[in-house]
């Protein structure tokens, strides 16, 4: 199972994002968890300091901007 987690304090972006995420993993039928990390200091350890970001598995794959659920699904597969 994958780990996906949504680093982001609360904006519309963050909300954005979030959905996206949720299409992709149903889109490619993904095995996931998806986690929304609010926490500045959680934010900061993953060394991102521009939001929304996405990281799998505690890798960080996007910073500042809200992929497509297609781009997503292409992370997953």
């Amino acid at each position: 199972m994958k780990l996906i987690q949504i680093l982001g304090t609360g904006c519309s972006k963050c909300d954005c994002l979030k959905k996206n995420v949720e299409q992709a993993v149903v889109q490619s039928n993904a095995d996931a968890k998806v986690e929304k990390v609010t926490d500045i200091t959680k934010i900061t350890s993953f060394g991102v300091m521009m939001t929304p970001a996405l990281a799998i598995n505690g890798e960080v794959k996007v910073v500042g901007k809200v992929p497509s659920p297609d781009e997503i699904a292409k992370l997953l597969a």
